[in-house]
C-alpha cells in the first residue's frame, strides 16, 4: 500500500490488461479477416443446389430457369434449448413434423437442413426468433414457366436441382452433373441456354386442341406429335395426362407417363405405310401390282378378313386407301419373312430408340418370328413400338428415304442434320406420299384434309390387348398425316386410348373419326405458326414418276 510503488502497480495492471484485450481483438481481427467461413456454413455451402443453364425453346421463349431462394439450415450442437428451438420453428414453419425436427436438432452433427426453399417471409419470420444455431443459406431453384406444357420434354429437378427426368436429365449426363460436384455452377448467367426444336407456340395449340379432343372422345389418354421430316426436330410433343413439373410429385403416376417415347403400342393400319413402302422398294411389288382380296386369307386356323372389304381384285393404291389386311399381308408375303425383317430394323423399328430424352421404351417383337406374324405385322398388329419411333419411320418414307434420328434440340444452319441413312430409293418415296394424298383425296383420310395444304395421311385403329386377347370395343386409334404430300416438312401425328364412339360420329370410335379429326384441326391452327402458305390451286405435276407409271388413280 505504499504510495511510492503503487505507479508501477497501476502499470502493471494497466498494461495486463491491454495485452489480455490485444489478444482479444487480434484473435476477433484474424477471425474477420479470415478466408474460410465457418464450418457449418461451408457444409451448408457444399449441400447448396447448383445452378442450372436456361432451358429456351426454338424462339427463345423460356421454358425452365433458375430462381434464387433461402433455405434454412440449424448447428445442433450450438443450439441451447431443442425443445424450444422446435416450438418456435414448427410455429413459424408448421408444415414442419416436430418429432423428426427434435430427432434432427438432437443428433449429435454439426449441421442439419431444416427446411428447403422458403418464402420471404418465413425467412423473416425465423430471422425474427433470434435462435442461435438456425441459419440460412441461399439456393437455386428450379421453375417452369409455362406449368405442364412441355412437361413430357423438360422432365424435372429434385430438392438439390439434379435433373431426374427428360432434358433436365439429359443436360446433366452432358456435363452439368461434374460441374455442380466440382462447385463451378453457382450463376446460371455464366452459362449458355440449351435451345430446344420445340415451338411453344405450336406446343400451346396442340395442347388445346388435344384437351378438347379427349374431352369430347371420353378418351383414356391421349397424344399428339410434330415432326420436321426434313431435319428430324420434333416442333412439339404433347401427351396427356401430363403433370406440373414445378409440382413433380404427379409425375409418379403411371397414368402421366410419356406416351410418345415410354408407351409402346400396336399401331394399327398406319403401319401399313411401311407395308407398303417394303413391298415397293423391294422391286417385288409394283405400283399398278394386284392382289385378290376376296373372302378371307387362311393361314393354319386363322382367318385374315378386311374391316370394310370390297371382295374384289385391288391394285396397290386401292389396297392402300382400303386399308386392306389382306391385301397388306399378301405384299409382305411377297417379301418374305426375313426381307420383312431386315427392313423394319432398317427403319429402326426393332431396337429401342435413343433420343435426347433418357425415357424410352423397347418394342414388343415377336420371340419366334414365321409367316404368320409376318401377316399381322403387315398391317400393325404383332409388333408394339412407341409411337415415336414409328412416326421417325414414316418420316424417313416420306423426305425422300433417308432416316433421321429425331431430336430434342434445335438444328441450325451451323448444326446441320446430323446421320441420315437413306433406307429406300427416292421413287419408293414418291410413291408412298401419292398414295398417302390419293387417301386423302378419296380415302379414310379425308377428314384432315384441311384446304390450302394438300395433305396426304393413314388412319389406323388397333383392337387392345386386354387379358391375353384382343377386345374388340377398347381401341387404341391413330392417325398420321403429311403437308404438304408432294414436297413434305411436317408430319403430324394424333393417338387416342381407347375413345368412345358419339352420335355424331354414328357411334364408331375408329380412327378417322376421333385421331383424323383431331390432326385436322390442329394442322389448320398451326400450319401458319410453321410458315406453311396455303396453296389453293393443285400443285403441277407433284407425282411425277405415278403419272409416268400410270398410277391408279392418276388419270
Amino acid at each position: 500500500m505504499r504510495l511510492d510503488k503503487s505507479g508501477h502497480r497501476v502499470f502493471l495492471v494497466a498494461a495486463g490488461f491491454f495485452i489480455i484485450y490485444g489478444v482479444i481483438a487480434g484473435r476477433l481481427v484474424q477471425l474477420g479477416l479470415r478466408p474460410d467461413p465457418p464450418t457449418a456454413y461451408r457444409r451448408a455451402a457444399a449441400e447448396v443446389s447448383g445452378a442450372r443453364p436456361d432451358i429456351v425453346d426454338r424462339n427463345g421463349a423460356v421454358l425452365a430457369t433458375d430462381v434464387k431462394t433461402v433455405s434454412v439450415f440449424a448447428e445442433p450442437r450450438r443450439i441451447i434449448d431443442k425443445d424450444e428451438a422446435v416450438e418456435l420453428l414448427t410455429a413459424v414453419l408448421p408444415d414442419l413434423d416436430a418429432k423428426d425436427l427434435r430427432d434432427k436438432l438432437g443428433a449429435k452433427r454439426g449441421f442439419v437442413w431444416i427446411k428447403r426453399e422458403i418464402t420471404p417471409k418465413q425467412q423473416q419470420e425465423v430471422y425474427r426468433l433470434g435462435l442461435p444455431g438456425i441459419g440460412f443459406m441461399p439456393e437455386n431453384k428450379r421453375v417452369y414457366p409455362n406449368g405442364p406444357a412441355v412437361s413430357h420434354v423438360l422432365g424435372f429437378t429434385n430438392l438439390d436441382n439434379q435433373g431426374i427426368a427428360g432434358i433436365e436429365k439429359y443436360i446433366d449426363g452432358q456435363g452439368l452433373a461434374a460441374l455442380n460436384m466440382a462447385g463451378l455452377t453457382t450463376d446460371p448467367s455464366d452459362m449458355k441456354p440449351v435451345q430446344l426444336s420445340l415451338d411453344l407456340r405450336v406446343q400451346h395449340a396442340v395442347r388445346d386442341e388435344l384437351m378438347r379432343g379427349m374431352e369430347k372422345y371420353k378418351a383414356k389418354a391421349a397424344a399428339s406429335l410434330v415432326l420436321d421430316v426434313t431435319t428430324g426436330e420434333v416442333i412439339s410433343l404433347v401427351s396427356l395426362p401430363d403433370y406440373d413439373p414445378n409440382v413433380p410429385t404427379d409425375a409418379l403416376d403411371p397414368n402421366r407417363i410419356n406416351r410418345l417415347a415410354v408407351g409402346v403400342y400396336e399401331m394399327g393400319s398406319t403401319f401399313k405405310a411401311l407395308t407398303t413402302a417394303m413391298a415397293l422398294d423391294s422391286g417385288k411389288v409394283g405400283i399398278n401390282s394386284s392382289f385378290d382380296t376376296r373372302g378371307a386369307l387362311s393361314f393354319g386356323r386363322f382367318k385374315i378378313h378386311d374391316y370394310h372389304g370390297t371382295n374384289r381384285v385391288l391394285t396397290v393404291p386401292e389396297i392402300f386407301i382400303h386399308s386392306s389386311n389382306i391385301g397388306s399381308a399378301r405384299m409382305a408375303l411377297a417379301v418374305g419373312v426375313e426381307g420383312h425383317k431386315a427392313f423394319l430394323r432398317k427403319l429402326g423399328q426393332l431396337d429401342r430408340m435413343r433420343t435426347e430424352l433418357p425415357e424410352s421404351a423397347e418394342p414388343i417383337v415377336p420371340s419366334k418370328w414365321g409367316e404368320l406374324n409376318t401377316i399381322t405385322i403387315a398391317f400393325g398388329h404383332g409388333v408394339a413400338v412407341a409411337p415415336l419411333q414409328a412416326t421417325a419411320a414414316v418420316g424417313a418414307l416420306v423426305n425422300g428415304g433417308n432416316w433421321i434420328t429425331p431430336t430434342f434440340l434445335k438444328r441450325t444452319p451451323d448444326h446441320p442434320v446430323g446421320d441420315s441413312v437413306r433406307v429406300i430409293k427416292p421413287e419408293t418415296s414418291e410413291a408412298l406420299r401419292y398414295v398417302m394424298r390419293l387417301n386423302a383425296e378419296k380415302g379414310s383420310a379425308s377428314k384432315a384434309a384441311i384446304p390450302g395444304y394438300y395433305v396426304g395421311g393413314k388412319t389406323g385403329t388397333a383392337e387392345k390387348v386386354i387379358g391375353g386377347r384382343y377386345s374388340k370395343n377398347r381401341l387404341f386409334t391413330t392417325f398420321m398425316a403429311i403437308s404438304p404430300s408432294d414436297k413434305p416438312k411436317y408430319l403430324f401425328l394424333t393417338l387416342y386410348d381407347e375413345p368412345q364412339g358419339l352420335p355424331e360420329t354414328f357411334g364408331f370410335a375408329t380412327a378417322a373419326w376421333n385421331s383424323g379429326a383431331t390432326t385436322g384441326r390442329i394442322i389448320e391452327r398451326v400450319a401458319p405458326l410453321l410458315g406453311l402458305p396455303p396453296r389453293f390451286d393443285p400443285p403441277v405435276a407433284p407425282f411425277p414418276v405415278m403419272a409416268r407409271m400410270g398410277a391408279w388413280g392418276t388419270r
